[in-house]
């Protein structure tokens, strides 16, 4: 199973996002979704990419509905800031939070959870210190960024990776 599937959980989520991108469930949407969904990950493995171990398989099921509902509410304040309700109310900037996570596949997702919420974005990571910089569009409090990023997804990619 491993010569036909060698990362299955990329093969899956290579299959949803191909479905999802084409908004459709015709066979050559499908066709095409298995064959990425196969492809991908034998090319992974022939460039001898790690496998990821996932500790906490249901970790990943509630991260993803925090990370949905986050997406959702960030659209709804941002749409308000830029139609101009909130316009002179907001003051961007950038903050450091320091992580203790360490894991590459953890970082990486945790990089595009941050990128894919708009308001949000990540600019840097100094592996040595663990410092990440982000820019924030709507920088109230520091503190609860910070508190935001180690508490709610942080320490989820931690129980999910390390």
């Amino acid at each position: 199973m491993r010569r036909v599937l060698p990362h299955p959980i990329l093969s899956l989520g290579l299959f949803v996002a191909s479905i999802l991108l084409s908004a459709s469930v015709a066979p050559p949407s499908l066709a095409l979704a298995v064959l990425l969904a196969l492809l991908a990950p034998i090319i992974m493995l022939a460039l001898g990419v790690d496998r990821v171990r996932v500790k906490a398989p249901m970790a990943i099921v509630r991260l993803a509905i925090d990370v949905v509902g986050d997406i959702v509410r960030s659209n709804w304040a941002v749409s308000h800031i830029i139609l101009g309700r909130r316009r002179h109310e907001r003051t961007s900037g950038f903050i450091h939070i320091p992580l203790d996570l360490r894991d590459r596949y953890g970082l990486a997702v945790l990089a595009i959870i941050i990128t894919s919420t708009p308001g949000t974005l990540w600019v840097e990571y100094e592996s040595a210190t663990g410092r990440l910089l982000l820019h924030v569009l709507d920088l109230v409090d520091e503190e609860t960024w910070v508190r935001l990023i180690k508490d709610r997804y942080e320490r989820r990619l931690m129980e999910i990776f390390e």
